[in-house]
This record gives C-alpha cells, sequence and structure tokens, in this order.
C-alpha cells in the first residue's frame, strides 16, 4: 500500500497525498493507495495530512479555517495542488484506497463520497481516534473500516475473540507501539486477527529486512513510502499482482 503515494526518489517526498504521487504509484503497478483526509471551513474534503499548512506548503493557516477556494493557490512541495478526494477517487477508479480521518468534520463529510455501492467496494477508512470511527461507522455502515486504536489494544492482549459485530474488519497496526518498547507484530496477533476473519495490514514499513520479515510472518499487507523497494521485494518472492 503506497503510504500517501510514496515515492520512488528522495525530491519527491515533499509531494506527498497528491495527485502526482498517486499517479507515480499506480503507474507501479500499485492498486492500493494510502491517503489522509481533512474538511475546509465549507464542507469540503481534501486529501492532506496536517492540521497546518506550512509542513509542506508554501502558505501557513489551518485547512479547518480556511475555505476551498482559500487553498486554491496552495502548493504542496512548491508544485501541486491540494486535491479533493472526490477527485482522486474519480481519477484513479481501479485502486482500493485507504482513507484517514484526520479531523471530526470529515466523519460527516466523507460517507456521501461514497454513495455509489461499486465506489465502496474499493474504500477502507482508518482513524487514530476511537470515536471519529464509530461514529463514522453509524453513518457508513457498509464501508470497510479499520480497528480502532482500543480495538487494537485488545488484540495485543490476545482478547480479538470478544470483537463484537460491526467493528473494524482490518487490523492495521504499527511493528511496535510504546515507544518502539513493545512489540506488537506477533504471531499470536496476526494468528488471531486471522481467526476471526481479519486482515493484517502493518505501517509504516520503509526498510527491506523488515518487509521481508513481516512477509514471512503471514501479514496480508504492508504501508511504504519506499514503493520501488516494496515493489522489488514483492516481486522477488512472486508476490506482486500488479503490473512489472
Amino acid at each position: 500500500m503506497a503510504h500517501r503515494g510514496g515515492w520512488l526518489n528522495p525530491e519527491d517526498r515533499p509531494r506527498e497525498n497528491t495527485r502526482y504521487a498517486f499517479a507515480q504509484a499506480v503507474a507501479e503497478g500499485y492498486r492500493y493507495l494510502e491517503t489522509d483526509v481533512r474538511t475546509t471551513a465549507d464542507g469540503v474534503v481534501v486529501a492532506f495530512h496536517d492540521p497546518q499548512l506550512g509542513g509542506v506548503t508554501d502558505s501557513n493557516g489551518s485547512i479547518g479555517s480556511l475555505t476551498y477556494a482559500e487553498l486554491a493557490d496552495v502548493r504542496v512541495g512548491g508544485s501541486d495542488p491540494i486535491p479533493l478526494l472526490s477527485e482522486l477517487l474519480a481519477e484513479f477508479p481501479t485502486t482500493c484506497f485507504n482513507i484517514d480521518l484526520k479531523d471530526d468534520a470529515s466523519v460527516a463529510a466523507v460517507p456521501p463520497l461514497l454513495a455509489d455501492p461499486a465506489l465502496r467496494e474499493r474504500i477502507c477508512v482508518a482513524s487514530f481516534s476511537t470515536s471519529r470511527l464509530r461514529r463514522f461507522r453509524r453513518l457508513a455502515p457498509g464501508v470497510l473500516t479499520a480497528t480502532t486504536p482500543r480495538e487494537v489494544a485488545w488484540y495485543a492482549a490476545g482478547l480479538g475473540r470478544w470483537f463484537r459485530f460491526g467493528s473494524g474488519q482490518v487490523l492495521q497496526i504499527p511493528v511496535r507501539v510504546f515507544g518502539d518498547r513493545a512489540r506488537l507484530v506477533r504471531p499470536d496477533v496476526i494468528s488471531a486477527a486471522h481467526r476471526a476473519g481479519r486482515a493484517v495490514h502493518v505501517w509504516t514499513v520503509d526498510e527491506e529486512a523488515e518487509m521481508n520479515r513481516l512477509i514471512e510472518l503471514g501479514v496480508d499487507g504492508i504501508v511504504t513510502n519506499e514503493i520501488g523497494l516494496l515493489k522489488r521485494v514483492l516481486v522477488d518472492r512472486g508476490l506482486w499482482e500488479g503490473n512489472q
């Protein structure tokens, strides 16, 4: 899964969550893209990670306090406009998107964009906020969702069998938690998720040795910035399903 579109060259790193980044990943053969969304002051859902513009753009201000018209001239990495989520979904009709809800406003703003049942088939929604995901599930019950942080903790404690119907269908986790002190991706966690019918996706992995280790453990997906490296690892293992 291409994290915010990922990159093939170091100079492309600042162009995250742009049409350029996603198009590059799709051209490499990626069928799974990860993005973040925030909602503008006038209710428009855009692909953007940080609450403030300053980190990766040539402007300042808060996404949530500006209208989409006010963002029109903002450039990511000095060159790319901030894309609408709706535009990305339309522009890449054969790809699956993992959408991370980064603010409360997006909880209600995203479901109308996913009204088409055919579109819903290629969407998974995630969030670091348990409350956001719970509210999203009520508003969009037909959309696949990832586990909440609290549900992840249940799996780590071996309590995944107690999951209620309707909770996250995909376990999306980092390799380690608590400042890297505790390993979360373990054989018992993967086995518990698989027994419960949940896929396991691990983020964000940019080292070749770690990619190979996770594949051997049996994870179902790897989220990476280094899309060229992950493709090579999967091709070498005969696991690449995209274009060569």
